[in-house]
């Protein structure tokens, strides 16, 4: 099955699909491992930023192998693509989605260039996400806006800003109001960006009104430092040994959220 099955299935049955960020080998057999015991497909994302250090073709080169050790249904996006020509080597490098960030662009301009990511990206069957609103701001996202949007630029997937912000905040309040009349009004997936530190229920109810995708990236540095200090404990100086804490910090993190997602035993 491809990645579109799965958001498919998300959809129709209510539960959301996790993308977890990765730049580092041990963030992602940590992912991967998590997803194999909770029979959950994920979504393994990369900054332009975390692509810098890790390296586009070793991040592909890397999820590529551990499918094949673990036999997972695994997709890798690049998250918050900003770069065209990052984006464009992200799909001819195999990715199996992209996400354009032009949410810092006037809406005219973000238009334009989704919908040049847009026909390149589906050329090669990718899933295309695109963004309006900088969430950082606490703006909602206008029907309005998200209908000429979609319907301008043919993505497959809109992350909307609902009172989420990218960080970990204990204070986020969700607007369900405005999820429920995106969700009842837009036929594309719906992402939910900043998911990091909102709570259990409303991230629940939020799946429940029409979130297919939450994206997970702050929860996982910080349980991946975790787990470093912890092996730092004992003055270990083999990075074998202290890098196996982390990966097993972040393996925990990711099984909590697929169950917080409702998306295990889907494979």
């Amino acid at each position: 099955m491809e990645l579109r099955d799965y958001l498919n299935k998300a959809k129709k049955g209510k539960w959301a699909m996790g993308q977890f960020n990765f730049s580092t080998l041990e963030q992602l057999r940590g992912i991967m491992k998590a997803a194999v015991k909770m029979k959950s497909p994920v979504i393994l994302g990369t900054s332009e930023g975390e692509l810098k250090f890790l390296g586009i073709k070793q991040a592909v080169a890397l999820v590529e192998i551990l499918k094949l050790d673990y036999n997972i249904p695994a997709f890798l996006n690049l998250d918050h693509g900003k770069d065209l020509s990052l984006i464009k080597k992200a799909i001819d490098y195999g990715f199996s989605a992209v996400h354009f960030d032009g949410s810092l662009l006037s809406l005219e301009k973000n238009i334009n260039y989704a919908k040049k990511v847009a026909n390149l990206a589906h050329k090669k069957g990718l899933i295309v996400e695109g963004e309006i609103d900088d969430i950082k701001k606490k703006s909602l996202t206008k029907l309005s806006e998200a209908k000429k949007f979609v319907y301008k630029t043919k993505v497959d997937s809109l992350a909307i800003a609902i009172g989420s912000i990218h960080g970990y905040y204990k204070s986020v309040s969700l607007d369900f109001e405005a999820l429920r009349e995106l969700a009842e009004n837009l036929s594309v997936y719906l992402v939910l960006h900043g998911g990091s530190g909102i709570s259990n229920s409303q991230i629940k109810k939020a799946v429940k009104l029409g979130i297919n995708k939450v994206n997970i990236n702050t929860e996982l540095r910080m349980a991946w430092k975790q787990g470093v200090e912890k092996g730092f404990g004992k003055k270990e100086i083999k990075p074998y040994k202290v890098l196996f804490k982390a990966e097993k910090a972040v393996q925990k993190k990711v099984e909590e959220k697929i169950k917080l997602f409702s998306s295990f035993n889907k494979i």
